[in-house]
């Protein structure tokens, strides 16, 4: 209870602006509808949608953790909080998959693993894509299974929201979200803390996020203007080494800066945008000893500005066009001080040819410093079969070049190599949608083929270490499925399954990785508002070559007991099952929280 009060603490000092504003008018001018410049969505084929209204009935805290639900593979140290996931998009390795923030690139160059450190709550977002496979080549490298992009929601309107909750193991939490909308300004500030004892040993956290996002309307289009800042600290026993018990402990922190105009005159659409995401992480290998010889210290930057144009012309369709500069950094007591470059230009294309059918094609230019000049594209071509029918076909060409971790990490388990090369890959899928006015579903094929992929591999098992090295080739295919039921606005289904094999030519190798991708992966999620409030029933399966598959449900149940309030219950792991998301690292049994809910 101790811990559930401290987090009332954190909230206790904005709640003069709560008594101000539940009183305020609520009247306000008409907002004029926002011009929202995007790369062409005729790329996002078979794309999947996580919406801020899912977040907020969601059993799961975690914006990142809500993926779940989505057909991609989280595969998780500790679920709850979001402490620490990889991803994996249609058999890929936790590297393959790229996050953007409204469309701009956020990976963590040190790792794949800090891919999930994004400062944002869940009042923040706006909604959530994944966008696997052919589509999500032209925003850049690092999309070798897929893409997923969070899109910020705008300070539109004035609200006040805030949370306390706690429960299973100690757990304790507060959030904060208060949003101020003028004529032409708005500004929105969030903040979240929360902490665990822990499930079991060494695996207690702390961790506090703090968000502040600003539009400004100009003529033509608006300015926007955000930062973000998190930090956190947890036990990691045996995250990096499963089997070797080693009770580690790592802190980390984010700060993300994101700034952009959108403007428009006479259909022709200028978006510039800059940004900058600074990342520290400490590790400790073993936190039982007093000096440890691996403690490391890392700092990462990342500086990415540009600028993207669009216009319709017509006969030649909506021509996008952009470059980019990029810069990526690195001081680190072992992986040493590097800097490496790149420079982009990118093109895109999408015309309505008649007749119900319809092309995208995108083509991109990356230059790196220390690898070859890569060019990648994709083709995505959409016949509508009748006016609920529709088949899609996509090709693309992806890369991805090496983290830092890869090519300079050293310790008594692990040994990078700085000879690497790039990874390449070629996605083909070809799919079938049919929608209806409150139903639609829709199944692809896919196959994705492999050259010089990254793993941490062993030549025999008397080996101490696993070596990163490119394999010479690899290949995966599969199947999904989805269902999206919309009875009305509040009670919403969805349901995905994935089916996919892999196959590595380079056999007799022992991997860190190599087999750590899904065989079957079925998930939904269903929301529907009683006469209590909403309610959220989330299930995923999950089946892994050579291990036995795990079922998950999870469960939000609401009650509105007075007006702007709202209690809430949230379960995961409701049957307490036991399983592995990798190998060796259990995970947490069921999980309960309960709290209470204001918005304004």
């Amino acid at each position: 209870m101790k811990k559930i009060f401290q987090c009332g603490y954190f909230i206790i000092f904005f709640l003069f602006f709560v008594l101000r504003s539940a009183f305020a008018d609520s009247d306000s001018s008409m907002d004029l509808e926002r011009i929202v410049i995007t790369k062409s969505k005729s790329f996002l084929l078979n794309s999947y949608q996580v919406d801020n209204q899912n977040l907020e009935c969601s059993p799961k805290e975690s914006i990142v953790e809500n993926l779940s639900y989505a057909p991609i593979d989280l595969q998780s140290r500790s679920p709850q909080a979001g402490i620490q996931s990889d991803f994996s998009l249609r058999g890929s390795n936790f590297q393959g998959v790229l996050f953007l923030l409204n469309g701009q690139k956020i990976n963590d160059p040190q790792t794949g693993h800090h891919n999930q450190d994004i400062p944002l709550t869940k009042e923040d977002v706006e909604n959530i894509k994944v966008i696997p496979g052919a589509s999500s080549s032209l925003f850049g490298s690092d999309a070798i299974g897929g893409a997923v992009n969070i899109v910020l929601k705008k300070p539109d309107k004035n609200r006040i929201v805030a949370e306390l909750s706690g429960g299973s193991f100690n757990s304790a939490r507060g959030l904060f979200s208060i949003t101020e909308k003028t004529d032409n300004f708005g500004v929105r500030f969030s903040a979240q803390k929360e902490e665990s004892s822990g499930f079991r040993y060494d695996t207690d956290f702390k961790k506090l996020i703090a968000n502040m996002a600003s539009t400004f309307d100009i003529p033509g289009g608006d300015a926007n203007l955000s930062f973000g800042y998190e930090d956190q600290s947890f036990g990691a026993f045996d995250f990096y080494t499963p089997g070797s018990n080693f009770p580690s402990k790592e802190w980390t922190e984010t700060r993300l800066l994101n700034t952009g105009v959108n403007w428009e005159y006479e259909g022709f659409f200028v978006k510039p945008n800059f940004l900058w995401r600074r990342h520290y992480d400490k590790f400790m290998l073993d936190k039982t000893q007093i000096r440890s010889r691996y403690l490391n210290h890392h700092r990462t930057d990342v500086l990415t500005p540009n600028i993207y144009f669009q216009k319709d012309t017509g006969f030649l369709g909506v021509l996008g066009t952009g470059i980019e500069y990029g810069q990526e950094k690195i001081n680190s007591t072992n992986l040493g001080k590097h800097i490496r470059n790149h420079k982009s230009a990118f093109f895109d294309d999408n015309k309505e040819l008649g007749s119900g059918f319809s092309y995208a094609g995108s083509f991109r230019y990356d230059d790196y410093d220390g690898f070859d000049k890569e060019y990648t594209g994709s083709i995505n071509l959409k016949q509508e079969l009748t006016d609920k029918d529709s088949i899609n076909l996509g090709v693309s060409k992806n890369i991805r070049v090496p983290s830092f971790t890869e090519l300079y990490y050293v310790d008594p388990t692990t040994l990078g190599n700085s000879g690497l090369a790039a990874e390449k890959a070629m996605n083909y899928q070809f799919g079938y949608e049919r929608k209806l006015e409150k139903l639609s579903w829709g199944n692809s094929i896919f196959y994705r083929e492999e050259s010089n992929m990254i793993d941490w591999v062993k030549r025999n098992p008397s080996e101490a270490q696993f070596k990163a090295e490119n394999i010479a080739q690899d290949y995966v295919y599969g199947a999904e499925s989805f269902i999206k039921f919309n009875l009305n606005e509040k009670t919403t289904l969805n349901w995905n399954y994935t089916y996919l094999d892999k196959h590595i030519y380079d056999q007799g190798l022992i991997y860190k990785y190599g087999q750590n991708y899904i065989n079957h992966l079925t998930s939904g999620v269903l929301t529907f508002n009683s006469p209590i409030g909403p309610q959220t029933v989330g299930l995923t399966y999950k089946k892994k070559p050579n291990r036995r598959g795990w079922l998950l449900l999870d469960t939000h149940l609401s009650c509105n007991f007075i007006k702007h309030s709202q209690l809430f219950f949230n379960v995961t792991n409701l049957f307490n099952v036991e399983y592995q998301e990798i190998d060796g690292i259990p995970q947490p049994g069921r999980w309960m929280e309960g709290g209470v809910r204001f918005s304004w």
